[in-house]
């Protein structure tokens, strides 16, 4: 069953962030766009750099008034200690949230239940707290931050123009469609 358009499941966590641990709950994503941001486990490989990349892009994220979470199985404990010995995780001034439970993990769908580790999953949430992008890798592909970015800013343009859609590859400012009767047959 397709999780988009669906309203995400509540849950309450532990997170880490700027050097304090605080709850986040379903409630923290609404009102404003949201990415969470799955991966599987601290201290590991590629996980590190996908960390990165997004803390490398996240000014870019706050300026589309995009909240970033990421999450993992591992505890808020361990967030903070990786964020307090690898130079690539200190970069990050997003929320790192603790799921020892799973139960964020699952509520997306994402636990690979075997070893209770989540995949590599992205979800782009609406100010409604409805999924409007999901993205699943397998546990070797890392993801890149510029092109979330980029669907992001087509799923704020498609929200704010809802007689528009955005073709393949567009970025902010091109051209967009209008479906209509007109286009069939002419793309």
């Amino acid at each position: 069953m397709s999780l988009i358009n669906t309203e995400i499941k509540p849950f309450k966590a532990q997170a880490f962030k700027g050097g304090k641990f605080f709850e986040v709950s379903d409630a923290d994503l609404k009102g404003k766009w949201s990415v969470v941001f799955f991966y599987p486990a601290d201290f590991t490989f590629v996980c590190p750099t996908e960390l990165e990349d997004l803390a490398d892009n996240y000014a870019e994220f706050q300026k589309l008034g995009v909240e970033i979470y990421s999450v993992s199985t591992d505890t808020h404990f361990a967030h903070k200690a990786w964020h307090d010995s690898s130079e690539a995780i200190k970069k990050i001034q997003y929320t790192m949230v603790g799921d020892p439970t799973g139960l964020v993990t699952r509520n997306f769908g994402v636990m690979i239940e075997e070893v209770g580790l989540a995949d590599r999953g992205t979800f782009v949430i609406d100010p409604d707290g409805k999924i409007q992008i999901v993205e699943i890798n397998a546990g070797g592909i890392g993801r890149d931050a510029s092109e979330l970015l980029r669907k992001v800013k087509a799923a704020q343009y498609v929200a704010a123009h809802p007689n528009e859609v955005c073709p393949a590859k567009w970025k902010e400012g091109e051209k967009t469609l209008e479906p209509s009767l007109d286009l069939v047959g002419k793309i």
